[in-house]
């Protein structure tokens, strides 16, 4: 590799880096001419000492399949609350807090069920109608992706 390629990939690293400063994003990657660069940097999260951080999985499970296993046929009488995002799912509004529900809980339309924090923002996910909470999917502290069955209301 010549050294004047060398200089114009840092340069592109720095822009990306730049980038990713910028835009409050984790990763992005770029490929021009065969030539690939991904730059990535680690997020800091701070957890309390009471909450173990929750495993990450190597491969993600069926979910809309558990889903259906864990609560029956989903007809119109139920309901999959999805994640809106991609980010990290909280159960409560801060470690060692009661979560927001449990399954056999009554909600009401509108009512915060979970937080899914993405990008350093924490998002209410409302209950998208009014029922009883059937299952939920997903563990406290937990990544989450777009489109991601977070529970179940009947």
């Amino acid at each position: 590799m010549s050294s004047e390629k060398i200089d114009i990939d840092k340069d592109l690293i720095r822009d990306l880096a730049d980038i990713l400063n910028e835009t409050d994003l984790s990763e992005i990657e770029v490929e021009r001419a065969g030539f690939r660069i991904k730059v990535a940097r680690t997020l800091n999260v701070h957890m309390s000492a009471s909450a173990p951080p929750a495993p990450v999985a190597s491969a993600a499970p069926d979910l809309p399949s558990a889903a259906k296993e864990e609560t029956g046929a989903l007809g119109p009488s139920g309901s999959v609350v999805t994640s809106p995002m991609v980010g990290t799912a909280y159960r409560a509004a801060e470690p060692g807090a009661k979560p927001f529900v449990e399954v056999g809980d009554q909600v009401e339309e509108g009512q915060t069920i979970l937080i899914v924090e993405a990008m350093k923002t924490f998002n209410p996910i409302p209950a998208p109608r009014s029922g009883v909470v059937k299952a939920i999917l997903v563990a406290d502290q937990q990544p989450v992706e777009f489109g991601e069955p977070l529970m179940t209301i009947e």
